[in-house]
């Protein structure tokens, strides 16, 4: 705004590490800037002490305002101090009128931040705070004061750091699985020693990462610039919080919180084949072609995932039930039954899991990849589809160009069940397993139930429905002498554990098989699709961490929130400006699989060790398929949360992604592009949200729920958010706008995205912040414009370099010359064909531009 009489509403913090006494000095600058050229003068300087500030009339003052070399008068400057607590000792009220035309300057010391805000916890994870306080009017002239502090979170480096590791560990991991294998024919020796190569790639890249990540020091964010550096590709970009603190008259303070960070993406990789979305469904349709070129069974992404799934559980319940039966001799008489109950609850588990048409057809493919397997050939009419109980034929998984029946799973999906027989190989061993199983326990049960009849005889036994019984009917029941009971169930517990090894072994070499072929099928395309994928989880995931510690920090005194927490978790809502054109489609390709990925994250809140910063921070555990985050609390602050937390139980998190592109972008793809991928996507992810709610409204009274001013119900406001979405409306800012409002009324986690988390995303988050306080606060109509003027400034004046070598310039207030969309004309003049059609793009990007 172009004035000789300026005012800056900016307040000034001063950080913790910085404390200011009465003889600091403070040095003011104040610099001029052009709306023609773009560019700042300094115009001059002046300097005060603190304690001239307070011991001041009013505790103002007025400053001259002098050049460089300290010759020449250019102006004044006036400084003022106020407390946070004036406005509501009312002593604002007389403002004068010729007032209301300017925002008052603000300025707060660090001494004025709250202690919540300023104690080990926030410091841990959240630092290199900035904080700016204004003060504006309400309807009923009154004054209000908002503080507003965007912080850096150490999380973006230490997640992703961990993660890596994890990766690291899982690969290596899964070599000695391939390796653990035994014996295979020669066929599939040379493709699991390939298999190896690839994951030996993965794991040298990834240490290498390691050691670079491990090597900085500086900032605790990746700025735009960096967006494109292959080492720091795990790193999200621009990840901050931003923290709006609002304190009225006669009302409790507000906190509005959101989390800022650069779109999830492969930005190192490139985006001139897609995204992962596009990427991955080519990779799907070629896997196919390629595990007949391998002679492998195509296993489709569900059976494959279904696999992982199995070889978790095993690698969990099986050391788990043998502890729990070595704990079942180790136990009273009295209470030998409260074990045996663990112990059939877990091998129930342990069942559920393993039997499965998955596991018994893998078994007899692994068997037929052995060594020395040869396959009976029976043909059947090749011109027509095999019929339900004929054996269709495929290739061999162990022989080099010829033809092997499968038989075919009634449960199980076509192609991945058709498993080739051997002749010599019994089908119904994997059933003998499970037998010898249901046998030890059903023993174990017994032998416990004949103790508890002699230890009470006046009492009879009811036997129950074991998990035994559903596994088989053969339930032993010949009487037994124990002479010694301790060294009798000893042989039978033996019995059990032993038989349940054998059976998570098999289990486990049956599934790695499986594994072993998803990998055989995949191209050097699957290793650069798998690297993709950990990027923008990891980018994804780093964002998710931050914005749940913060979203608990201040929640950790709401009983609604904490009951909601723990009962069926929170939703995370992205708020996307992406376009749907050129670049951006890939980014939002990748964005919409990384926020999807988050379904396999859970939270579990621990109790830290101490409260120094290693303690507190954030640690990751768990595989691809699975990854839980453990938040550590201070001991005081975990001794106040319900027992459901304390006992460690694991909190879900519903990610939920919209898109609009706001830019002259979206302006060509709306016109003369494709906008399905947006329209998709928010169709989709409003299904989720609308699922969450049902579950939320059916599961905790509406009193858990925050109050606002606004009294629109949730589900009116999601009613009108679906009518939204399928609404053919370009640009339709409205979807942003309810699924934020819907997020906070339902205690969720906010977060705003574009390419680098600066222009589009501070335009929306301060629009977003002039819009709370007019809805909830009653900012004064007068003030929302010249508010956000105020909040705006401020980022704009700290990216303004930065801007003009980002294309994100052209979204907001200071855009590049229009001159860039117009390429060198001597190079266009070789032919007309070329001329004509520069003519034309430089038509539609003007035209975008200045409607």
């Amino acid at each position: 705004m172009r004035t000789r009489d300026p005012v800056f509403p900016s307040g000034v913090s001063f950080p913790l590490d910085c404390p200011v006494y009465n003889d600091t000095f403070i040095k003011v600058s104040v610099y001029g800037v052009s709306d023609e050229q773009q560019s700042s003068n300094f115009l001059g300087t002046s300097r005060f002490s603190v304690a001239d500030l307070l011991h001041s009339k009013d505790q103002q003052l007025s400053l001259s305002l002098r050049t460089a070399d300290d010759s020449v008068t250019v102006g004044t400057v006036l400084v003022s101090r106020m407390k946070m607590g004036e406005i509501e000792d009312g002593e604002v009220d007389h403002i004068t009128a010729d007032m209301h035309q300017k925002c008052t300057l603000v300025y707060e010391s660090s001494h004025g931040i709250n202690d919540k805000e300023n104690g080990p916890i926030m410091n841990t994870v959240f630092q290199n705070a900035v904080c700016k306080v204004y003060r504006f009017q309400t309807v009923d002239s009154k004054w209000m004061l908002v503080r507003e502090q965007m912080a850096e979170c150490t999380l973006s480096f230490s997640i992703p750091k961990q993660l890596i590791g994890l990766c690291i560990q899982e690969d290596t991991c899964r070599i000695q699985e391939l390796k653990d294998l035994g014996e295979l024919s020669p066929h599939w020796h040379n493709l699991r020693k390939d298999v190896i190569s690839r994951y030996e790639q993965i794991i040298k890249e990834y240490q290498d990462t390691l050691v670079e990540l491990e090597k900085l020091t500086g900032p605790s964010f990746k700025p735009s610039c960096s967006k494109g550096q292959k080492y720091l590709e795990f790193i999200p970009i621009n990840l901050h919080t931003q923290r709006m603190r609002v304190t009225c008259p006669r009302k409790t303070d507000s906190c509005y919180d959101v989390v800022t960070v650069g779109a999830p993406a492969a930005h190192s990789q490139g985006f001139k084949n897609g995204g992962l979305q596009k990427l991955l469904s080519k990779y799907e349709s070629e896997k196919k072609s390629y595990s007949t070129a391998y002679q492998c069974i195509y296993y489709p992404p569900e059976q494959t995932t279904k696999a992982r799934e199995i070889l978790s559980v095993v690698s969990q319940l099986q050391p788990h039930i043998t502890a729990l039966a070595d704990q079942l001799l180790q136990s009273p008489r009295d209470a030998l039954r409260d074990t045996l109950k663990s112990l059939e609850d877990k091998t129930e588990q342990f069942v559920h899991a393993l039997k499965d048409e998955l596991v018994k057809s893998a078994l007899l493919a692994l068997h037929a990849a052995r060594p020395g397997y040869v396959s009976k050939s029976q043909t059947s009419a090749p011109s027509s589809p095999p019929e339900p109980n004929e054996e269709p034929n495929v290739v061999c998984n162990n022989v080099n160009s010829s033809q092997t029946p499968l038989k075919e799973s009634k449960a199980s999906p076509v192609r991945s069940d058709s498993i080739p027989h051997h002749k010599e190989y019994d089908e119904e061993e994997w059933d003998r397993v499970w037998a010898s199983v249901a046998k030890s326990l059903n023993s174990v049960i017994a032998m416990v139930e004949k103790l508890q009849e002699q230890d009470n005889n006046n009492q009879e036994s009811t036997p129950c429905q074991t998990l035994a019984d559903v596994i088989t009917s053969h339930s032993p029941d010949r009487p037994m002498d124990v002479v010694d009971w301790r060294d009798q169930l000893g042989v039978l517990v033996q019995s059990l554990k032993e038989c349940v090894l054998d059976v998570a072994e098999r289990a486990r070499h049956s599934v790695i098989f499986v594994l072993l072929q998803e990998a055989a099928c995949s191209t050097a395309q699957g290793l650069q699709l798998q690297q993709r994928r950990d990027t923008v989880f990891s980018q994804a995931l780093t964002a998710l961490a931050c914005g749940f510690v913060m979203r608990l920090y201040a929640g950790l005194e709401d009983k609604g929130f904490l009951r909601q927490l723990h009962a069926v978790g929170l939703v995370a809502q992205f708020e996307s400006l992406l376009s749907t054109y050129s670049e951006e489609i890939g980014m939002l390709e990748d964005m919409e699989v990384g926020i999807s990925d988050l379904t396999r994250v859970t939270f579990r809140i621990t109790e830290a060790l101490s409260e120094d910063s290693a303690s507190l921070t954030p640690i990751i555990s768990g595989r691809r398929d699975r990854y839980t985050v453990e938040v550590p609390l201070p001991h005081d602050a975990f001794q106040t949360l319900p027992d459901e937390l304390r006992q460690g139980k694991l909190l879900h998190v519903i990610p939920v992604l919209f898109n609009v592109g706001i830019n002259e972008q979206q302006t060509i793809a709306e016109r003369f592009g494709d906008i399905s991928l947006q329209e998709r996507i928010n169709q989709k992810n409003f299904e989720i949200l609308e699922g969450y709610y049902k579950s939320l409204s059916n599961t905790l009274p509406s009193e858990c729920l925050p109050s606002f001013q606004t009294q629109t119900d949730i589900k009116e406001l999601l009613e009108t958010l679906g009518q939204n979405v399928v609404t053919k409306k370009r640009k339709n800012v409205e979807i942003l706008w309810l699924a934020g409002t819907i997020c906070r009324r339902m205690n969720g986690i906010r977060f705003t995205s574009c390419k680098s988390a600066k222009d589009r995303t501070s335009m929306s988050v301060t629009l977003e912040q002039c819009c709370l306080l007019r809805d909830e606060h009653q900012l004064n109509k007068d003030y929302f414009v010249r508010a956000l003027d105020c909040m705006r400034s401020g980022r704009l004046a700290q990216g303004e370099l930065a801007q003009w070598d980002d294309p994100e310039a052209g979204s907001i207030a200071i855009n590049k010359p229009a001159s860039r969309h117009f390429y060198p004309i001597a190079l266009l003049l070789v032919s007309s064909h070329l001329l004509v059609v520069w003519l034309i793009l430089s038509l539609v990007f003007l035209l975008a531009k200045y409607q």
